[in-house]
């Protein structure tokens, strides 16, 4: 039987006592930005209570106190999985309905009122200072999706695709939370390939791509390698993705390195970070390899991914909202421990704060593709949204909000909370 809050907690909120997800805060009276754990409709800033004791009865963190004061996670995260397991079972004790330290926050009303901020009272920050953020592709319904679209269904995956995990390097400084507005960006287009002459533009096919981030807490040194099952130890934790996309603009720029200004312009990820531990209830076995693995990538854990469910919302200029997708991320051929192997096996040394994304995630059937290209058939059908509007690519003004959430106990669900973006006008030409 679950564990009960003493806090009064809503029904289906993503923040139940079996989460106690971490992000940065700050708010009206403080605006520097601070760690907090997120629990129903509250955030805990952590900044508050570990200078009022509130950490006080665990005494093997005390000499690491001072990483509830930083302006991101990164410190926190190096402290490494067993103190982030330490740190999260405490706080679990201290908002448990039967708390074996009542006088640290239950019974403690002035730290109550101090600590325990209205989430709608808060503004979400980034979680973590990224160093560097890969792009994976181990989605594998969406890679034969798309491919399918330009090659046939015989040629969809390029010859490697079952070998390794394709991979490109990403631009971290563009890596946003949830709900900034992103402009719509302009490039080089081929709107005739009989011309072969490009147009300098705004994005005329911009669109989404589903996805979930992995934050790392540990690197290893120039040269070494991240053994794929040792892997798990070097994930802080997970937080949902939209990995926006010109797909104008990279058709045109991506041969032969690849997409560039294409996926430059704007990455979104949820504020909070659900570590590997909440999840780990809810691991799920990826999808079917068929391929030999090289020794690297040959996991030992059958169960190497999770059981999210994942939904899609389209929200229109005029307010109209439509949910255009759902499908889980169990839908990859590659976990994210052997991305990790993979990344590192050439010798390159990550650091904490790294970001790793799956590449889109779809499943196989309509409804449940995580990009609208896949949805409208490469452009040969319109998406049908509520209210009577349609679309085939985003228009200004167009929001998506990206939802994840394990488990089905309204009262237990191990969620991520919202990650959403808005589509603003070029700049002017």
């Amino acid at each position: 039987m679950a564990v009960k809050c003493w806090l009064s907690l809503p029904k289906g909120t993503h923040f139940s006592l079996a989460n106690i997800p971490f992000g940065i805060i700050s708010t009206a009276c403080n605006a520097g930005p601070r760690p907090a754990i997120a629990i129903g409709d509250f955030a805990l800033d952590l900044s508050i209570f570990a200078s009022r004791n509130g950490f006080s009865e665990l005494p093997t963190l005390k000499e690491h106190i001072n990483v509830f004061s930083s302006s991101t996670l990164n410190a926190f995260a190096a402290l490494g999985r067993p103190v982030h397991q330490e740190v999260r079972k405490y706080i679990q004790i201290v908002l448990s309905v039967d708390t074996q330290y009542p006088h640290i926050l239950k019974d403690n009303a002035v730290l109550r009122a101090e600590a325990l901020i209205p989430l709608k009272n808060v503004q979400t920050h980034l979680p973590m200072e990224i160093g560097d953020y890969t792009d994976f592709f181990a989605g594998i319904n969406h890679a034969f999706n798309i491919g399918t679209l330009f090659r046939g269904p015989e040629n969809a995956l390029q010859p490697n695709y079952t070998h390794l995990p394709v991979a490109y390097h990403g631009r971290a400084s563009s890596v946003v939370v949830s709900g900034t507005p992103l402009r719509r960006p302009c490039g080089q287009i081929l709107l005739d390939p009989a011309v072969k002459a490009p147009i300098f533009s705004p994005c005329k096919r911009l669109d989404i791509e589903l996805e979930m981030g992995m934050f790392l807490c540990k690197g290893n040194k120039l040269g070494d390698r991240i053994s794929v099952n040792e892997a798990e130890d070097y994930v802080f934790g997970y937080v949902l993705m939209n990995d926006w996309s010109a797909r104008d603009i990279q058709m045109w720029e991506y041969v032969p390195l690849g997409p560039f200004n294409a996926k430059n312009f704007g990455t979104t990820i949820s504020p909070w970070v659900v570590l590997t531990d909440a999840l780990q209830p809810f691991a799920a076995p990826s999808l079917e390899n068929k391929t030999e693995y090289q020794q690297y990538l040959r996991e030992e854990k059958t169960k190497n991914v999770f059981d999210i469910h994942l939904e899609i919302d389209l929200i229109t200029a005029t307010g109209n909202a439509t949910t255009i997708s759902r499908t889980n991320a169990r839908n990859l051929l590659w976990s994210f421990q052997q991305m990790l192997a993979h990344h590192s096996v050439s010798g390159c040394p990550m650091r904490v704060g790294d970001l790793l994304g799956s590449g889109t995630i779809s499943g196989t059937e309509p409804g449940t593709q995580g990009s609208l290209l896949e949805q409208i058939q490469g452009g040969m059908v319109a998406l049908k949204l509520n209210g009577g509007e349609e679309r085939k690519f985003l228009l200004d003004g167009d929001s998506i909000n990206i939802r994840g959430w394990c488990g089905v106990d309204e009262d237990n669900l191990v969620g991520f909370g919202d990650c959403v973006g808005r589509i603003d006008p070029a700049l002017p030409l």
